[in-house]
Protein backbone atom coordinates (compact mmCIF):
# COMPACT_ATOMS: atom_id res chain seq x y z
CA UNK A 1 0.00 0.00 0.00
CA UNK A 2 1.02 3.65 -0.28
CA UNK A 3 -0.30 6.73 1.49
CA UNK A 4 -2.30 7.81 -1.51
CA UNK A 5 -2.70 4.47 -3.24
CA UNK A 6 -0.90 1.14 -3.38
CA UNK A 7 2.51 0.66 -1.76
CA UNK A 8 4.46 -2.48 -2.47
CA UNK A 9 6.30 -4.25 0.31
CA UNK A 10 9.49 -4.24 -1.74
CA UNK A 11 9.56 -0.45 -1.93
CA UNK A 12 9.53 -0.24 1.86
CA UNK A 13 12.34 -2.77 2.00
CA UNK A 14 14.35 -0.67 -0.43
CA UNK A 15 13.76 2.47 1.60
CA UNK A 16 14.86 0.65 4.75
CA UNK A 17 18.04 -0.47 3.02
CA UNK A 18 18.84 3.10 1.97
CA UNK A 19 18.20 4.50 5.44
CA UNK A 20 20.53 1.93 6.97
CA UNK A 21 23.18 2.58 4.33
CA UNK A 22 23.04 6.35 4.98
CA UNK A 23 23.32 5.78 8.75
CA UNK A 24 20.08 7.74 9.18
CA UNK A 25 20.10 7.71 12.98
CA UNK A 26 19.65 10.13 15.87
CA UNK A 27 23.32 9.98 16.81
CA UNK A 28 24.59 10.41 13.26
CA UNK A 29 22.39 13.42 12.54
CA UNK A 30 23.34 15.00 15.84
CA UNK A 31 26.97 14.51 14.94
CA UNK A 32 26.46 16.37 11.67
CA UNK A 33 24.79 19.50 12.98
CA UNK A 34 26.10 19.57 16.55
CA UNK A 35 24.72 20.47 19.95
CA UNK A 36 24.08 24.17 19.27
CA UNK A 37 21.96 23.44 16.18
CA UNK A 38 20.18 20.61 18.02
CA UNK A 39 19.24 23.03 20.80
CA UNK A 40 17.98 25.53 18.22
CA UNK A 41 15.84 22.82 16.60
CA UNK A 42 14.31 22.08 19.98
CA UNK A 43 13.31 25.77 20.12
CA UNK A 44 11.79 25.53 16.63
CA UNK A 45 14.67 27.15 14.71
CA UNK A 46 16.20 25.18 11.83
CA UNK A 47 18.64 27.69 10.32
CA UNK A 48 21.67 26.63 12.43
CA UNK A 49 21.13 22.99 11.41
CA UNK A 50 20.71 23.92 7.74
CA UNK A 51 23.92 25.94 7.86
CA UNK A 52 25.75 23.05 9.51
CA UNK A 53 24.64 20.64 6.78
CA UNK A 54 26.07 22.91 4.07
CA UNK A 55 29.51 21.50 4.88
CA UNK A 56 28.31 17.98 3.99
CA UNK A 57 27.04 18.42 0.43
CA UNK A 58 29.73 16.02 -0.76
CA UNK A 59 31.71 13.16 0.69
CA UNK A 60 30.65 10.09 2.63
CA UNK A 61 28.24 12.03 4.84
CA UNK A 62 26.36 13.61 1.91
CA UNK A 63 23.50 11.03 1.81
CA UNK A 64 22.83 11.50 5.53
CA UNK A 65 22.93 15.29 5.16
CA UNK A 66 20.53 15.13 2.21
CA UNK A 67 18.02 12.96 4.08
CA UNK A 68 18.29 15.12 7.19
CA UNK A 69 17.78 18.31 5.20
CA UNK A 70 14.81 16.91 3.26
CA UNK A 71 12.89 14.84 5.81
CA UNK A 72 13.85 16.27 9.20
CA UNK A 73 14.34 19.96 8.38
CA UNK A 74 11.69 20.00 5.64
CA UNK A 75 13.86 21.74 3.05
CA UNK A 76 14.06 21.05 -0.70
CA UNK A 77 17.10 19.22 -2.07
CA UNK A 78 18.34 18.71 -5.65
CA UNK A 79 16.86 15.64 -7.29
CA UNK A 80 20.33 14.29 -8.07
CA UNK A 81 21.26 14.56 -4.36
CA UNK A 82 18.18 12.57 -3.38
CA UNK A 83 18.94 9.97 -6.03
CA UNK A 84 22.40 9.55 -4.52
CA UNK A 85 20.96 9.29 -1.01
CA UNK A 86 18.34 6.69 -2.01
CA UNK A 87 20.17 4.51 -4.55
CA UNK A 88 18.05 1.41 -3.95
CA UNK A 89 14.62 3.06 -3.80
CA UNK A 90 15.35 5.84 -6.28
CA UNK A 91 13.48 9.10 -6.72
CA UNK A 92 10.56 7.45 -8.59
CA UNK A 93 10.23 5.03 -5.68
CA UNK A 94 10.18 7.90 -3.18
CA UNK A 95 7.48 9.59 -5.23
CA UNK A 96 5.55 6.34 -5.35
CA UNK A 97 5.65 6.06 -1.56
CA UNK A 98 4.29 9.57 -1.23
CA UNK A 99 7.47 10.80 0.44
CA UNK A 100 8.38 13.56 -2.02
CA UNK A 101 7.24 15.62 -4.97
CA UNK A 102 9.55 16.93 -7.69
CA UNK A 103 9.43 20.46 -9.10
CA UNK A 104 11.97 22.40 -11.15
CA UNK A 105 14.76 19.95 -10.43
CA UNK A 106 14.21 19.88 -6.67
CA UNK A 107 12.73 17.18 -4.46
CA UNK A 108 10.19 18.61 -2.03
CA UNK A 109 9.24 16.72 1.14
CA UNK A 110 5.65 15.57 1.53
CA UNK A 111 6.27 13.84 4.85
CA UNK A 112 8.45 14.22 7.90
CA UNK A 113 10.61 11.11 8.27
CA UNK A 114 13.10 10.98 11.09
CA UNK A 115 14.97 8.55 13.33
CA UNK A 116 13.73 8.05 16.88
CA UNK A 117 15.76 6.34 19.60
CA UNK A 118 14.68 4.99 22.98
CA UNK A 119 15.61 2.66 25.81
CA UNK A 120 13.12 0.32 27.49
CA UNK A 121 13.21 -2.84 29.59
CA UNK A 122 14.49 -4.82 26.58
CA UNK A 123 17.34 -2.39 25.97
CA UNK A 124 18.05 0.37 23.43
CA UNK A 125 16.19 0.60 20.15
CA UNK A 126 15.74 2.92 17.18
CA UNK A 127 13.00 3.33 14.60
CA UNK A 128 12.20 5.63 11.68
CA UNK A 129 8.91 7.48 12.12
CA UNK A 130 6.95 9.17 9.35
CA UNK A 131 4.34 11.83 10.03
CA UNK A 132 2.93 14.93 8.39
CA UNK A 133 5.16 17.95 7.89
CA UNK A 134 5.22 20.28 10.87
CA UNK A 135 4.81 24.03 10.94
CA UNK A 136 8.58 24.51 10.57
CA UNK A 137 8.48 22.93 7.12
CA UNK A 138 5.02 24.18 6.15
CA UNK A 139 5.62 27.76 7.21
CA UNK A 140 2.01 28.08 8.33
CA UNK A 141 -0.53 26.73 10.80
CA UNK A 142 -1.22 23.01 10.68
CA UNK A 143 -4.19 21.59 8.74
CA UNK A 144 -6.91 20.02 10.87
CA UNK A 145 -6.20 16.50 9.57
CA UNK A 146 -2.51 16.77 10.53
CA UNK A 147 -0.93 13.51 11.72
CA UNK A 148 1.48 14.37 14.50
CA UNK A 149 4.92 12.80 14.85
CA UNK A 150 6.72 11.93 18.06
CA UNK A 151 6.38 14.84 20.49
CA UNK A 152 6.83 15.44 24.18
CA UNK A 153 3.50 13.84 25.12
CA UNK A 154 4.30 10.77 23.01
CA UNK A 155 7.62 10.29 24.77
CA UNK A 156 6.00 10.82 28.16
CA UNK A 157 3.48 8.05 27.54
CA UNK A 158 6.01 5.64 26.07
CA UNK A 159 8.23 6.25 29.11
CA UNK A 160 5.31 5.49 31.42
CA UNK A 161 4.34 2.30 29.60
CA UNK A 162 4.40 -0.88 31.66
CA UNK A 163 6.61 -3.42 29.96
CA UNK A 164 5.64 -6.77 31.44
CA UNK A 165 4.94 -9.33 28.68
CA UNK A 166 1.24 -9.61 27.76
CA UNK A 167 -0.76 -11.49 25.15
CA UNK A 168 -2.71 -8.47 23.86
CA UNK A 169 -2.48 -4.69 23.94
CA UNK A 170 -4.62 -1.85 22.61
CA UNK A 171 -3.35 1.55 21.46
CA UNK A 172 -6.37 3.84 21.54
CA UNK A 173 -5.94 6.75 19.10
CA UNK A 174 -2.67 5.55 17.60
CA UNK A 175 -1.82 8.58 15.44
CA UNK A 176 1.50 7.86 13.72
CA UNK A 177 1.64 4.53 15.58
CA UNK A 178 4.43 5.26 18.04
CA UNK A 179 2.68 3.79 21.11
CA UNK A 180 1.61 0.71 19.16
CA UNK A 181 5.24 0.19 18.16
CA UNK A 182 6.34 0.44 21.78
CA UNK A 183 3.57 -1.94 22.86
CA UNK A 184 4.66 -4.42 20.19
CA UNK A 185 7.88 -4.89 22.15
CA UNK A 186 6.07 -6.56 25.06
CA UNK A 187 2.73 -7.70 23.60
CA UNK A 188 2.20 -10.73 21.38
CA UNK A 189 -0.60 -8.89 19.56
CA UNK A 190 -1.44 -5.17 19.35
CA UNK A 191 -4.62 -3.53 18.07
CA UNK A 192 -4.26 0.14 17.13
CA UNK A 193 -7.33 2.31 16.50
CA UNK A 194 -7.82 5.80 15.17
CA UNK A 195 -10.63 7.91 13.76
CA UNK A 196 -8.29 9.13 10.99
CA UNK A 197 -7.73 6.90 7.96
CA UNK A 198 -4.62 8.89 7.11
CA UNK A 199 -3.19 8.33 10.58
CA UNK A 200 -3.73 4.59 10.23
CA UNK A 201 -2.01 4.58 6.84
CA UNK A 202 1.01 6.40 8.26
CA UNK A 203 1.05 4.12 11.32
CA UNK A 204 0.95 1.03 9.09
CA UNK A 205 3.75 2.50 6.97
CA UNK A 206 5.86 3.02 10.10
CA UNK A 207 5.23 -0.52 11.29
CA UNK A 208 6.23 -1.91 7.89
CA UNK A 209 9.30 0.30 7.60
CA UNK A 210 10.53 -0.94 10.98
CA UNK A 211 9.72 -4.60 10.35
CA UNK A 212 7.00 -4.82 13.00
CA UNK A 213 4.28 -7.27 11.98
CA UNK A 214 2.13 -7.89 15.07
CA UNK A 215 -0.06 -4.75 14.91
CA UNK A 216 -3.67 -4.78 13.65
CA UNK A 217 -4.79 -1.30 12.55
CA UNK A 218 -8.52 -0.50 12.75
CA UNK A 219 -10.53 2.57 11.79
CA UNK A 220 -13.05 4.00 14.26
CA UNK A 221 -13.67 6.28 17.22
CA UNK A 222 -12.20 5.35 20.60
CA UNK A 223 -13.30 1.82 21.61
CA UNK A 224 -15.79 1.29 18.76
CA UNK A 225 -13.43 -0.88 16.64
CA UNK A 226 -12.79 -3.30 19.55
CA UNK A 227 -16.31 -3.71 20.90
CA UNK A 228 -16.60 -6.98 22.83
CA UNK A 229 -12.82 -7.52 23.10
CA UNK A 230 -10.63 -7.38 26.19
CA UNK A 231 -6.96 -6.57 26.52
CA UNK A 232 -4.27 -7.03 29.13
CA UNK A 233 -2.78 -3.62 28.41
CA UNK A 234 -4.39 -0.45 27.04
CA UNK A 235 -2.37 2.68 26.28
CA UNK A 236 -3.74 5.95 25.00
CA UNK A 237 -2.65 9.48 24.28
CA UNK A 238 -6.26 10.41 23.48
CA UNK A 239 -7.40 13.65 21.81
CA UNK A 240 -8.01 15.24 25.20
CA UNK A 241 -7.19 18.87 24.44
CA UNK A 242 -9.99 21.15 25.66
CA UNK A 243 -11.14 23.11 22.61
CA UNK A 244 -13.92 25.70 22.32
CA UNK A 245 -16.80 24.45 20.24
CA UNK A 246 -16.84 27.77 18.38
CA UNK A 247 -16.84 28.68 14.70
CA UNK A 248 -13.36 29.44 13.42
CA UNK A 249 -11.54 27.39 16.05
CA UNK A 250 -9.66 24.53 14.35
CA UNK A 251 -10.54 21.02 15.53
CA UNK A 252 -7.33 19.05 14.99
CA UNK A 253 -7.88 15.31 14.59
CA UNK A 254 -4.79 14.44 16.62
CA UNK A 255 -5.83 16.34 19.74
CA UNK A 256 -9.54 17.23 19.68
CA UNK A 257 -12.10 14.55 20.48
CA UNK A 258 -15.07 16.77 19.64
CA UNK A 259 -16.47 16.93 23.18
CA UNK A 260 -16.98 19.84 25.56
CA UNK A 261 -14.33 20.48 28.20
CA UNK A 262 -12.72 17.38 29.67
CA UNK A 263 -15.66 15.11 28.79
CA UNK A 264 -13.50 12.93 26.52
CA UNK A 265 -11.19 12.01 29.40
CA UNK A 266 -14.24 11.19 31.52
CA UNK A 267 -15.59 8.98 28.72
CA UNK A 268 -12.33 7.06 28.33
CA UNK A 269 -12.02 6.50 32.08
CA UNK A 270 -15.63 5.38 32.29
CA UNK A 271 -15.30 2.94 29.37
CA UNK A 272 -11.79 1.52 29.82
CA UNK A 273 -12.79 -1.14 32.33
CA UNK A 274 -15.15 -2.76 29.82
CA UNK A 275 -12.14 -3.60 27.64
CA UNK A 276 -9.68 -4.72 30.32
CA UNK A 277 -9.08 -8.39 31.01
CA UNK A 278 -8.79 -9.38 34.70
CA UNK A 279 -5.48 -7.95 35.89
CA UNK A 280 -5.30 -5.73 32.81
CA UNK A 281 -3.99 -2.16 33.04
CA UNK A 282 -4.96 0.98 31.12
CA UNK A 283 -2.57 3.94 30.97
CA UNK A 284 -3.48 7.28 29.47
CA UNK A 285 -2.45 10.90 29.40
CA UNK A 286 -5.25 13.23 30.43
CA UNK A 287 -6.23 16.66 31.63
CA UNK A 288 -9.00 17.89 33.92
CA UNK A 289 -10.63 21.22 34.59
CA UNK A 290 -10.55 23.31 37.75
CA UNK A 291 -13.83 25.14 38.17
CA UNK A 292 -14.22 28.22 40.38
CA UNK A 293 -12.73 27.48 43.78
CA UNK A 294 -13.19 23.71 43.35
CA UNK A 295 -10.49 21.05 43.34
CA UNK A 296 -10.16 19.18 40.05
CA UNK A 297 -9.38 16.00 41.95
CA UNK A 298 -12.91 16.06 43.36
CA UNK A 299 -14.04 15.97 39.75
CA UNK A 300 -11.68 13.13 38.83
CA UNK A 301 -12.63 11.23 41.98
CA UNK A 302 -16.24 11.47 40.90
CA UNK A 303 -15.39 9.84 37.56
CA UNK A 304 -13.59 7.03 39.35
CA UNK A 305 -16.19 6.43 42.05
CA UNK A 306 -19.26 6.29 39.85
CA UNK A 307 -20.39 4.05 37.05
CA UNK A 308 -18.24 1.41 35.40
CA UNK A 309 -14.91 2.75 36.69
CA UNK A 310 -15.89 2.12 40.30
CA UNK A 311 -14.63 -1.47 40.16
CA UNK A 312 -11.12 -0.50 39.04
CA UNK A 313 -7.90 0.23 40.84
CA UNK A 314 -6.85 3.79 40.03
CA UNK A 315 -3.68 5.84 40.33
CA UNK A 316 -3.82 9.46 39.10
CA UNK A 317 -0.76 11.72 39.04
CA UNK A 318 -1.09 15.41 38.26
CA UNK A 319 2.18 16.68 36.83
CA UNK A 320 1.32 20.29 36.04
CA UNK A 321 -1.40 22.95 36.21
CA UNK A 322 -1.88 25.87 33.84
CA UNK A 323 -4.22 28.79 34.29
CA UNK A 324 -6.92 29.03 31.63
CA UNK A 325 -5.14 31.67 29.50
CA UNK A 326 -1.78 29.87 29.62
CA UNK A 327 -3.44 26.59 28.62
CA UNK A 328 -5.11 28.29 25.66
CA UNK A 329 -1.85 29.92 24.55
CA UNK A 330 -0.02 26.58 24.71
CA UNK A 331 -2.42 24.80 22.39
CA UNK A 332 -2.89 27.70 19.99
CA UNK A 333 0.89 27.77 19.49
CA UNK A 334 0.86 23.97 19.17
CA UNK A 335 -1.35 24.34 16.10
CA UNK A 336 1.20 26.65 14.46
CA UNK A 337 -0.53 30.00 15.02
CA UNK A 338 2.00 32.58 16.17
CA UNK A 339 1.45 35.14 18.94
CA UNK A 340 1.16 38.75 17.81
CA UNK A 341 -1.19 37.94 14.93
CA UNK A 342 -4.88 38.75 14.63
CA UNK A 343 -5.64 35.06 14.24
CA UNK A 344 -3.87 34.24 17.51
CA UNK A 345 -5.78 36.97 19.36
CA UNK A 346 -9.10 35.75 17.96
CA UNK A 347 -8.41 32.17 18.99
CA UNK A 348 -7.24 33.21 22.46
CA UNK A 349 -10.42 35.21 22.90
CA UNK A 350 -12.54 32.21 21.91
CA UNK A 351 -10.73 29.99 24.40
CA UNK A 352 -11.01 32.48 27.26
CA UNK A 353 -14.71 33.02 26.52
CA UNK A 354 -15.31 29.27 26.59
CA UNK A 355 -13.51 28.81 29.90
CA UNK A 356 -15.29 31.82 31.43
CA UNK A 357 -18.72 30.56 30.32
CA UNK A 358 -18.06 27.26 32.10
CA UNK A 359 -16.31 28.86 35.13
CA UNK A 360 -13.04 27.08 34.38
CA UNK A 361 -10.03 28.76 35.97
CA UNK A 362 -7.23 26.26 35.28
CA UNK A 363 -6.44 22.90 33.73
CA UNK A 364 -4.38 20.09 35.24
CA UNK A 365 -2.35 17.62 33.19
CA UNK A 366 -1.10 14.20 34.18
CA UNK A 367 -1.30 10.44 33.99
CA UNK A 368 -4.08 7.99 34.75
CA UNK A 369 -3.49 4.31 35.49
CA UNK A 370 -6.50 1.99 35.79
CA UNK A 371 -6.45 -1.71 36.58
CA UNK A 372 -9.14 -4.38 36.70
CA UNK A 373 -8.45 -6.54 39.77
CA UNK A 374 -7.81 -10.22 39.13
CA UNK A 375 -10.44 -11.00 41.75
CA UNK A 376 -12.32 -9.14 44.44
CA UNK A 377 -12.57 -5.42 45.06
CA UNK A 378 -10.14 -2.64 44.15
CA UNK A 379 -7.32 -2.04 46.64
CA UNK A 380 -5.62 0.98 45.04
CA UNK A 381 -7.13 4.45 44.91
CA UNK A 382 -4.42 7.10 44.75
CA UNK A 383 -4.66 10.69 43.52
CA UNK A 384 -1.55 12.81 44.01
CA UNK A 385 0.16 15.93 42.76
CA UNK A 386 3.80 15.59 41.76
CA UNK A 387 4.61 18.88 40.06
CA UNK A 388 8.03 19.84 38.75
CA UNK A 389 10.56 18.32 36.38
CA UNK A 390 11.61 14.70 36.59
CA UNK A 391 14.43 15.21 34.10
CA UNK A 392 15.69 11.99 32.58
CA UNK A 393 13.78 9.84 35.10
CA UNK A 394 10.42 10.26 33.36
CA UNK A 395 11.61 8.17 30.41
CA UNK A 396 12.02 5.13 32.68
CA UNK A 397 8.91 5.44 34.79
CA UNK A 398 7.26 2.39 33.22
CA UNK A 399 9.58 0.00 35.04
CA UNK A 400 9.09 1.95 38.28
CA UNK A 401 5.29 1.91 37.93
CA UNK A 402 5.32 -1.84 37.38
CA UNK A 403 7.44 -2.35 40.48
CA UNK A 404 5.22 0.04 42.46
CA UNK A 405 2.07 -1.89 41.51
CA UNK A 406 3.69 -5.16 42.54
CA UNK A 407 4.87 -3.63 45.83
CA UNK A 408 1.40 -2.26 46.54
CA UNK A 409 -0.18 -5.64 45.89
CA UNK A 410 2.28 -7.28 48.24
CA UNK A 411 1.75 -4.88 51.12
CA UNK A 412 -2.03 -4.63 50.60
CA UNK A 413 -2.25 -8.43 50.80
CA UNK A 414 0.00 -8.64 53.86
CA UNK A 415 -1.50 -8.44 57.34
CA UNK A 416 0.18 -6.42 60.09
CA UNK A 417 1.37 -9.64 61.71
CA UNK A 418 2.81 -10.86 58.41
CA UNK A 419 4.46 -7.51 57.82
CA UNK A 420 6.12 -7.66 61.24
CA UNK A 421 7.60 -11.03 60.28
CA UNK A 422 8.80 -9.81 56.87
CA UNK A 423 12.34 -8.90 55.85
CA UNK A 424 12.92 -5.60 54.01
CA UNK A 425 15.86 -3.91 52.31
CA UNK A 426 16.44 -0.30 51.31
CA UNK A 427 16.13 0.36 47.56
CA UNK A 428 19.55 1.12 46.02
CA UNK A 429 18.51 4.61 44.84
CA UNK A 430 17.53 5.86 48.32
CA UNK A 431 19.74 8.33 50.19
CA UNK A 432 19.39 9.99 53.56
CA UNK A 433 19.93 13.68 54.29
CA UNK A 434 20.29 15.32 57.69
CA UNK A 435 20.03 19.06 58.24
CA UNK A 436 20.92 20.93 61.41
CA UNK A 437 21.48 24.48 62.61
CA UNK A 438 25.13 25.32 63.31
CA UNK A 439 26.04 24.35 66.85
CA UNK A 440 23.06 22.02 67.39
CA UNK A 441 23.90 18.55 68.67
CA UNK A 442 21.20 16.78 66.67
CA UNK A 443 19.55 17.26 63.27
CA UNK A 444 16.54 19.52 62.86
CA UNK A 445 15.31 17.65 59.79
CA UNK A 446 15.94 14.20 58.32
CA UNK A 447 14.91 13.39 54.76
CA UNK A 448 14.81 10.21 52.71
CA UNK A 449 15.33 10.94 49.01
CA UNK A 450 14.54 8.70 46.05
CA UNK A 451 16.99 8.91 43.16
CA UNK A 452 14.78 7.19 40.57
CA UNK A 453 11.04 6.84 40.05
CA UNK A 454 9.22 10.05 40.86
CA UNK A 455 12.18 11.37 42.85
CA UNK A 456 10.10 11.51 46.03
CA UNK A 457 11.29 12.91 49.34
CA UNK A 458 10.00 11.85 52.74
CA UNK A 459 10.65 13.85 55.88
CA UNK A 460 10.99 11.29 58.65
CA UNK A 461 11.35 11.25 62.41
CA UNK A 462 14.08 9.58 64.42
CA UNK A 463 12.31 6.23 64.72
CA UNK A 464 11.49 5.88 61.01
CA UNK A 465 14.98 6.97 59.94
CA UNK A 466 16.47 4.43 62.33
CA UNK A 467 14.12 1.74 61.01
CA UNK A 468 15.04 2.37 57.36
CA UNK A 469 18.73 2.41 58.23
CA UNK A 470 18.42 -1.02 59.81
CA UNK A 471 16.62 -2.66 56.87
CA UNK A 472 19.37 -4.85 55.47
CA UNK A 473 17.29 -7.99 54.91
CA UNK A 474 18.68 -9.73 58.00
CA UNK A 475 16.21 -8.74 60.74
CA UNK A 476 12.41 -8.82 60.57
CA UNK A 477 10.34 -5.65 60.71
CA UNK A 478 9.12 -6.57 64.19
CA UNK A 479 12.63 -7.23 65.51
CA UNK A 480 13.91 -3.88 64.21
CA UNK A 481 10.98 -1.94 65.68
CA UNK A 482 11.44 -3.70 69.04
CA UNK A 483 15.14 -2.79 69.11
CA UNK A 484 14.39 0.85 68.26
CA UNK A 485 11.70 1.00 70.97
CA UNK A 486 14.23 -0.24 73.50
CA UNK A 487 16.81 2.35 72.42
CA UNK A 488 14.28 5.19 72.53
CA UNK A 489 12.76 3.87 75.74
CA UNK A 490 9.22 3.83 74.33
CA UNK A 491 6.47 1.23 74.27
CA UNK A 492 7.13 -1.31 71.48
CA UNK A 493 3.44 -1.90 70.72
CA UNK A 494 2.75 1.82 70.42
CA UNK A 495 5.80 2.35 68.19
CA UNK A 496 4.73 -0.56 65.99
CA UNK A 497 1.27 0.94 65.59
CA UNK A 498 2.86 4.28 64.66
CA UNK A 499 5.43 2.95 62.19
CA UNK A 500 3.55 0.26 60.26
CA UNK A 501 1.46 2.69 58.13
CA UNK A 502 4.60 4.66 57.27
CA UNK A 503 6.44 1.45 56.41
CA UNK A 504 3.60 0.44 54.09
CA UNK A 505 3.84 3.83 52.41
CA UNK A 506 7.59 3.44 51.89
CA UNK A 507 6.99 0.03 50.31
CA UNK A 508 4.33 1.50 48.00
CA UNK A 509 6.70 4.27 46.90
CA UNK A 510 9.71 2.01 46.35
CA UNK A 511 11.89 3.15 49.25
CA UNK A 512 11.73 -0.28 50.90
CA UNK A 513 11.73 -3.61 49.05
CA UNK A 514 10.48 -6.94 50.47
CA UNK A 515 13.04 -9.74 50.47
CA UNK A 516 11.68 -12.57 48.32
Amino acid sequence: MRLNGAMTESSVDLLRRDLVSAHFSVAALGGLWGEVAAAALYRGQRIPALRALEAHRSGTSAPLATLGRLFVLGDAVPVESLAAALPALGVPGAIGLGLVDVKDGDALPLLDLRPYSFVDALGPGEWWIASDLGELALGRALPEDHVLGVGGASMTLSGLMLQAPVASALDLGTGCGIQALHASRHADRVVATDVSQRALELAAFNAGLNGVGNIDFRLGSLFDPVEGERFEHIVSNPPFVITPRSEGVPAYDYRDGGMVGDALVEAVIESAGDYLAPGGVAQLLANWEYGGDGDAFDRVRGWLDSGRAAGLDAWVVERDVQDAAEYAETWIRDGGTRPGTREFDDLLGAWIDDFAARDVTAVGFGYVLLRRPETGSPSLRRLERLHGSLGRHEAGLGVHLGAALAAHDWQAGTSDAELEAALLTVAPDVTEERHSWPGDEGPTAMVLRQGGGFGRTVQAGTALIAFVGACDGELSVGAIVAAIAQLLEVDAAALTEELLPAIRGLIDDGFLVPVA
